[in-house]
Parts: structure tokens; sequence; C-alpha cells
């Protein structure tokens, strides 16, 4: 195996681990949280959750995107709605009911810092090809 396929085969094994250990935490906290030994506290192990999904998108990402700001564009605007989505969904739990607006609207300027930048890249000779 070349030093890059290494190198992808590692990211690849390191993403789909965060991917796993995320969906887990996010999908079934309280056997998460039995097998990890941690309280079953819900609203952080669902945010533990989609952090973690958020970090092994972003390994993936990286393997097709080059452009550094594309690659944490697209991951920031997953976990972050997401986040928004644990907070709206967690809201009895606790939390302002403000939070999961607050993080979508930032979402929002974020996704369209991505629409910008990818733009840019497809107006130079290349990319994408």
């Amino acid at each position: 195996m070349s030093k890059d396929g290494m190198v992808k085969a590692a990211v690849v094994l390191a993403a789909a681990t965060m991917l796993g250990a995320g969906s887990w935490a996010r999908l079934d906290p309280a056997s998460f949280a039995r097998f990890a030994n941690w309280p079953e506290h819900v609203h952080f192990l669902h945010d533990a959750g989609v952090f973690q999904i958020g970090i092994g998108l972003m390994m993936l990402c990286a393997l097709f995107w080059r452009d550094v700001l594309v690659v944490v564009l697209v991951g920031f605007v997953f976990t972050n709605t997401f986040h928004a989505v644990n907070h709206a969904v967690d809201l009895p739990l606790g939390g302002n009911a403000s939070d999961p607006w607050t993080l979508l609207t930032i979402s929002a300027v974020a996704l369209a810092a991505l629409v910008v930048r990818i733009r840019q890249l497809r107006a130079r000779a290349g990319w994408g090809s």
C-alpha cells in the first residue's frame, strides 16, 4: 500500500469510528452511557454524538475536497444545524427557547458563506473537475 493509500485508509477508519460512536450516542444515549460508564445525561450525549458525527463527516469531506474552507463550512453547517435540532428536541430538559433559533441563524450565515465559497471556487478554472 502506498503512503497516500495508508493515509486515506486511516482517515476512513477514523471517520467511521467517529460516525459510529457519534450515531450511537445520538440515537441511543442510554445504551451509549452504559457502555462508556457515563452518567445518562441525554442532552449532553445528543450533543456529543452530533459533534462526533460532524468530525467524521469533515474527515470524509477532506478526502474529496481540497479546499479547507469548504470542508470546515460543510462540517460546521451540518453539526451546528443538528446541534440546534438537539436543543429543540431537548428543550423540556432545559435551556432557553431561543437556543435553537440562535444556532440555526448561525448555521444560515455559515451556509451562505459556503455557497459563496463554492461559487468562488467554481469560477476558478478546473475546480471540481
